[in-house]
């Protein structure tokens, strides 16, 4: 019995788990927060679009605003015009991105692999993640919404954390959540064999030898990849595209004062295939029955409908099977994600070989402020400054370009 609960990766998030009600309220948000702003005829934007921030008010019985949900709670929507903008810039539906995050409810949460303590909670087919963030991190974000907004506009083939939605929610005893919608880096179609979290620094970057017996799909770091002499295979024209749009987005970071972000690379070997059964985690989802509410009822009724509707349903295993085959359409206008949901392996002479890479820019709203400029200097006493994650913004950025052109990829410059 105990296995049939059993989720690999992750935690089920099911009816008396400590987040059911954080999930529930923030889906219910995005579903009117999106289909509102959805549903308005296009505009040119305006300054005061990216400082706008919309509040909703959620209650039991309904409102003329939102239907009737399970919890009190106050839900804001922050840039709604910009993030709808930004889902059109990466391609995404509405009605699709509404029925990806609220058509089956999340019932997957995964710590962060970072120390920030945040979680994840992937949507039903693993095409996005809302991940729980610091308010720092949230007021951060809006003051660089614009210079991402805009660097995005103008690189359609950046590998910048595609974001998709900034939102609060304000449960009823006064505690607030801050939280982004995101796409995920990695596809639905594909087993992932190898993933490592890349920051060109040296120093602590190791996941340890227990860690990876305890979990064979833990993702590994820059002394990880080192060790297994590991690099990205790509002729000279796929390097130079990655390397010249790394340049790009690493320029914008360094000009936003911003470090301790990583490159994310996801390694998919074509010979294995999806024959490990890696993506077949046993996640479990649950569909509450709503569409059996009459209109005519009372509103109060509605609301109990709904709660019996998600009491009584049984949650059902979610595996590999499920998942789409093929990968999602907003992969295909990105370079880096074209060629089956990734960016495929070359050799010497730009002829594909057999691995498939999914690459991405994560965790970009760490600012170069006062307590990254102390540890840097209480760091810089023990170590070596140069190996140490928190340094300024610049040197970071050099160091990460240098990693990527150097260990990450083949560089072929060098060796001539």
């Amino acid at each position: 019995d105990d296995d049939d609960n059993r989720v690999v990766i992750g935690t089920r998030v099911g009816e008396g788990h400590r987040n059911y009600q954080l999930m529930y309220d923030m889906l219910t948000g995005i579903r009117i927060a999106v289909g509102r702003v959805s549903a308005k005829i296009q505009k040119e934007l305006i300054d005061d679009d990216f400082t706008a921030a919309h509040k909703l008010v959620f209650d039991v019985t309904g409102n003329e605003l939102t239907p009737g949900v399970k919890y009190d709670f106050k839900f804001k929507d922050y840039a709604p015009w910009v993030f709808r903008y930004l889902r059109e810039q990466f391609h995404i539906d509405a009605a699709d991105y509404m029925m990806s995050l609220t058509n089956k409810y999340i019932l997957s949460e995964l710590g962060s692999p970072g120390k920030s303590g945040s979680f994840f909670y992937y949507s039903r087919d693993y095409r996005f993640i809302i991940k729980t963030i610091h308010h720092t991190e949230h007021k951060f974000m809006r003051k660089i919404l614009k210079q991402y907004y805009e660097h995005v506009c103008h690189n359609p083939n950046t590998l910048l954390c595609r974001y998709y939605g900034l939102h609060r929610i304000k449960l009823p005893h006064g505690r607030k959540i801050h939280f982004v919608v995101m796409g995920n880096v990695f596809p639905s179609n594909k087993d992932v064999h190898e993933s490592y979290d890349l920051k060109g620094s040296t120093f602590g970057r190791l996941t340890s030898t227990e860690e990876i017996a305890k979990n064979p799909h833990a993702v590994l770091k820059d002394l990880n990849w080192v060790e297994k002499q590991r690099k990205l295979e790509f002729g000279s024209i796929k390097r130079n595209t990655l390397i010249s749009q790394l340049h790009r987005d690493v320029t914008l970071l360094s000009k936003l004062n911003i470090m301790d972000y990583s490159l994310l690379i996801g390694i998919h070997d074509m010979i294995k295939g999806n024959t490990e059964g890696i993506r077949d985690t046993h996640l479990q989802f649950v569909s509450p029955h709503t569409h059996a509410i009459s209109t005519k009822r009372r509103r109060e009724s509605k609301a109990d409908i709904v709660r019996k509707a998600i009491k009584n349903v049984n949650p059902v295993q979610l595996d590999s099977s499920r998942l789409p085959e093929t990968p999602f359409d907003e992969r295909k206008y990105c370079v880096f994600y074209s060629e089956d949901g990734g960016y495929r392996s070359t050799d010497e002479h730009n002829q594909t070989t057999n691995m498939l890479y999914f690459l991405g820019i994560i965790d970009i709203l760490t600012p170069y402020n006062f307590v990254k400029k102390t540890e840097h200097f209480l760091k810089s006493f023990t170590q070596n400054k140069k190996t140490i994650s928190a340094i300024n913004p610049e040197a970071y950025g050099e160091r990460f370009i240098e990693f990527m052109e150097n260990v990450v990829t083949v560089n072929t410059k060098k060796m001539q």
